[in-house]
């Protein structure tokens, strides 16, 4: 299992306050973490190298999280990604997981939940 330092968590959500508070939260467990407020911006600086994971939300302005996993995961590299989502349905949970989406976690989750995510799916 992945220790905290290990690798980047990148987190993209348009809302600033919960962005910053899973920064903080995953901060606080010594993980490393580089946070975005869109897609755009994340791939404006995404490295492309595949060690870490994505905490990409679903519903996001200008593209959602599930269209820019179907037009840009190839660009990701096999980096795992955990959609957060407060307004999912199976059809779309299921296009996620189609296109690449590793786990789902639904709003409002704990934090031990998103904790538990990340660790899960950290490269080794």
């Amino acid at each position: 299992m992945a220790e905290p330092g290990d690798s980047i968590v990148y987190i993209v959500v348009d809302d600033e306050p919960v962005r910053d508070s899973m920064k903080a939260l995953l901060e606080a467990c010594a993980f490393e973490v580089r946070d975005y407020a869109s897609c755009q911006s994340f791939m404006d600086q995404y490295n492309g190298k595949p060690s870490g994971c994505l905490v990409l939300d679903l519903h996001l302005p200008v593209m959602s999280g599930l269209e820019f996993i179907e037009r840009f995961g190839a660009n990701l590299h096999g980096l795992p990604v955990i959609m957060v989502s407060g307004r999912g349905d199976p059809a779309t949970f299921a296009r996620a997981r189609e296109a690449g989406v590793t786990a789902f976690l639904e709003k409002p989750f704990e934090e031990d939940q998103l904790l538990d995510a990340v660790q899960r799916l950290l490269p080794a």
